[in-house]
């Protein structure tokens, strides 16, 4: 395996991890349910991007199923969060670090993929935004809220400017490691900013507040 190949495998799983938290906590937050019901929301939050990406690029069967690293790992993250709840939940913004750190993440690694089996440009930006908002937007669905996509601070935007990033690095002959860092970095910090100031993306003028 090259050091490109496992330098995506590592920041794929490593969002993997962080979006399994991140559902199993609102699980647990928000819809209190049991341990089954959390680990399942927490493995459907962190591969259910990736299942739509590789969907849409016909790359069947997705990853998901055809590499048993990223099952254990997402049902390691929602156990762990199972087993952690009280202490995580303690923490100020627990769910919305560990969210931001998988956006960050899959942002990148989607829009790699997408590259990798021959995407142009704009659709790998897609597609990275799509495995980024991808799990969250179901998990949110389920627990029967408005997906955080349609309507938290700054949400879609980062993923989308995180995996430009790393497309045009790319493009450029930056090398895959690079503008991949620089793109989750990107990503992380908009995010995070938009967390910290409430800042919203632009609604329709004369909107009811």
């Amino acid at each position: 395996m090259t050091t490109a190949a496992v330098t995506a495998l590592v920041l794929d799983l490593a969002g993997t991890f962080a979006f399994a938290l991140n559902g199993a906590l609102t699980a647990v937050r928000a819809a209190r349910l049991d341990i089954v019901g959390v680990i399942t929301l927490g493995m459907i939050t962190a591969l259910g991007g990736g299942i739509v990406r590789d969907v849409l690029l016909g790359a069947l069967p997705p990853a998901t199923f055809n590499d048993w690293r990223y099952l254990v790992v997402a049902g390691a993250g929602g156990l762990l969060a199972f087993g952690l709840s009280r202490q995580l939940e303690r923490l100020a913004t627990p769910i919305e670090i560990f969210d931001a750190l998988g956006l960050s993440l899959f942002a990148v690694t989607g829009a790699a993929k997408a590259m990798a089996l021959g995407a142009g440009a704009g659709q790998a930006i897609l597609l990275g935004g799509i495995t980024a908002v991808g799990g969250g937007t179901i998990r949110d669905v389920l627990v029967r809220r408005v997906p955080t996509v349609l309507s938290s601070e700054l949400y879609a935007i980062p993923a989308l400017l995180g995996a430009a990033v790393a497309v045009v690095g790319t493009r450029l002959g930056a090398g895959p490691l690079a503008p991949a860092l620089a793109g989750a970095a990107l990503c992380l910090l908009v995010r995070l900013v938009g967390l910290r100031y409430r800042i919203d993306a632009p609604h329709p003028p004369g909107r009811p507040e």
